[in-house]
């Protein structure tokens, strides 16, 4: 289990199949809401602030999905009580009905709408482009942390999304940074268009 704080609100939780199968729970049981699950989100939960100091004394919103090789995704919201109000880590109210469901589980799978992939080398990275070129993505190539972070956006379906997935992990790994630390901190090469670009600039 892998937890990144993604903003002061979010954090973005990686289980791996291996967590799954140590506490025996199925690929396909993760979406009922059984109590293995329940137990599962919660030992996330205390993990999240152990590690990254989230806390979720309020409302939650959950999302989930799965990809191929690397497990379920989780991505957990604080929700501000009230429209348009910000919290400060621990500045909640615990009124009756702060939770929808105190028994959280992962029952609200979503189709993702990004991903980043990392690739060390760039005859790695021009492989990929090669294939994920005949899908309708938006891309978007950075260097960070010594090595190439392309961004993959797009309204794509699952089955489209775990291809694009399987393309990637061919010849790169998923990345441990989102799209907004490489706005901040990356080295943008290529702002959008990055797939087009490189097999442009590098025709093979």
């Amino acid at each position: 289990m892998r937890v990144e704080r993604i903003a002061r609100d979010k954090v973005r939780i990686f289980i791996s199949y291996d967590d799954l199968e140590e506490r025996g729970i199925d690929r396909d049981e993760i979406w009922h809401n059984g109590k293995k699950v329940q137990d599962l989100f919660w030992d996330m939960m205390e993990t999240a602030y152990m590690e990254v100091g989230f806390d979720i004394a309020g409302p939650i919103s959950v999302e989930a999905f799965t990809m191929p090789t690397e497990g379920v995704v989780v991505i957990v919201t604080r929700i501000p009580s009230m429209p348009g109000a910000g919290h400060e880590d621990g500045d909640y109210s615990d009124d009756e009905g702060s939770y929808e469901d105190r028994d959280h589980g992962f029952s609200s799978r979503t189709t993702p709408t990004h991903m980043v992939m990392a690739f060390r080398e760039l005859e790695d990275l021009l492989a990929a482009c090669k294939t994920l070129r005949q899908y309708p993505v938006q891309t978007a190539l950075y260097h960070h942390e010594g090595a190439y972070q392309l961004v993959i956006r797009g309204d794509l379906r699952p089955d489209q999304w775990e291809e694009v997935f399987a393309i990637s992990a061919e010849y790169g790994e998923m990345s441990r940074v989102t799209p907004w630390m490489l706005e901040e901190y990356g080295k943008v090469i290529f702002a959008d268009h990055a797939v087009e670009q490189l097999l442009r600039n590098f025709p093979t």
